[in-house]
């Protein structure tokens, strides 16, 4: 186990821990969540998109968070350290982020102020964050505000890189916000891949497994799982067969 896993094992509160009555949690229902992420569904693929270009250049420990307008998490993406981390902490789609639901964080933060946060540990008031330095800032993509975009980091010597990372992620979504919609308007059928993302797309097409893929391209299972995620999203597919046979169809492959 890594230092860094180490350390978020010890001060990341797991999911069964109760969290402070005077910052308990709230989550959207199912039915509710479902219509809050179909409505959002051009800001979420931006979202997805922009982190999978992003994070192939990152070795830091991050986690990415996307809200509504109204602080619902809607997406999130994190490095590959943190996944036992993520599925074990209350942290899921639907969490509500207002300082009513979960105490003073970064999100509640810019959401009151209208403005770009950064939040160090110390004034977080729920626990489940006081080990992390946050980002926050609102998002406008396309012709109106749309979110808030969370970038958190537990290393304090990151602290400038975390705050470039933020600043650099709306604009990424901006083009790919639009490049979406334009695809939808014109009626294309056209899926924006990486070069990273159309290299596993044909080794999947070959039948190399996630262990194969990534001893060939020299990174990480969960990073080929990760791109394989997206891959999945993008093509609108539950599997690697659906993938492949979507992918040949818009002559992918």
């Amino acid at each position: 186990m890594s230092a860094t896993t180490t350390a978020l094992s010890k001060h990341w509160p797991k999911a069964q821990m109760p969290v402070p009555k005077a910052a308990q949690i709230h989550y959207l229902s199912k039915p509710q969540l479902d219509r809050v992420l179909k409505i959002n569904h051009f800001l979420i693929g931006a979202f997805q998109h922009s982190i999978s270009n992003i994070k192939e250049n990152l070795s830091g420990t991050y986690l990415f968070l996307l809200t509504d307008s109204d602080g619902v998490l809607i997406a999130m993406d994190h490095s590959c350290d943190l996944t036992d981390e993520v599925q074990q902490s209350p942290i899921r789609l639907g969490m509500i982020f207002t300082a009513k639901s979960c105490g003073v964080n970064a999100i509640s933060e810019t959401m009151d102020q209208h403005k770009p946060i950064f939040l160090p540990p110390e004034l977080h008031e729920n626990p489940l964050f006081q080990t992390w330095h946050c980002y926050a800032t609102p998002l406008s993509v396309g012709l109106k505000h749309s979110g808030y975009l969370d970038v958190s980091t537990i290393n304090a010597d990151l602290q400038s890189e975390l705050i470039a990372i933020a600043k650099l992620i709306p604009a990424f979504m901006q083009n790919s916000y639009q490049s979406l919609q334009a695809s939808q308007a014109t009626g294309q059928t056209s899926v924006e891949f990486t070069d990273r993302q159309l290299t596993i797309l044909e080794m999947i097409s070959n039948g190399l497994t996630v262990k194969a893929i990534a001893l060939k391209l020299k990174i990480k299972e969960c990073t080929v799982n990760h791109h394989k995620k997206v891959i999945f999203n993008k093509l609108g597919v539950q599997s690697s067969t659906e993938a492949v046979s979507m992918a040949s169809r818009l002559s992918y492959l």
